[in-house]
C-alpha cells in the first residue's frame, strides 16, 4: 500500500505532464490489446474482450479530459493498464 501511496503522490505533483503520458501510452496499449483480440478471429468472445478493451481504454481518457480527481485517473489508469495488458498476453498466448 506505501508503494501505490507514492505513486500517486507522485502522479499528482506531476499531473499535467502524467496525463498526457498516460494518454499516449494508454492509447498505444489499448490499439495492441485490440490488434491481438482481433488476431484470434471474430466470434463473440473476442468482441466482448474487445468491447471491454476499447470501454476502459476510452474511460481513462473521458477521466482525463472531465479533470476527474487525481487519485480517480491514477486508479482508472492502473486497471485500463492491468486489463489491456491481461488481454494482450492471453491473446497472444492462444494464437
Amino acid at each position: 500500500m506505501e508503494t501505490y501511496k507514492s505513486y500517486l503522490e507522485a502522479y499528482t505533483r506531476g499531473l499535467l505532464g502524467f496525463n498526457t503520458l498516460g494518454i499516449l501510452a494508454q492509447s498505444c496499449l489499448g490499439s495492441i490489446a485490440a490488434m491481438t483480440i482481433l488476431m484470434n478471429g471474430t466470434r463473440p468472445v473476442q468482441m466482448v474482450e474487445l468491447f471491454f478493451v476499447i470501454i476502459l481504454s476510452m474511460g481513462f481518457n473521458v477521466m482525463v479530459l472531465s479533470q476527474q480527481s487525481p487519485k480517480v485517473i491514477f486508479n482508472t489508469l492502473l486497471i485500463s493498464v492491468s486489463f489491456n495488458l491481461l488481454m494482450t498476453l492471453i491473446n497472444t498466448l492462444s494464437l
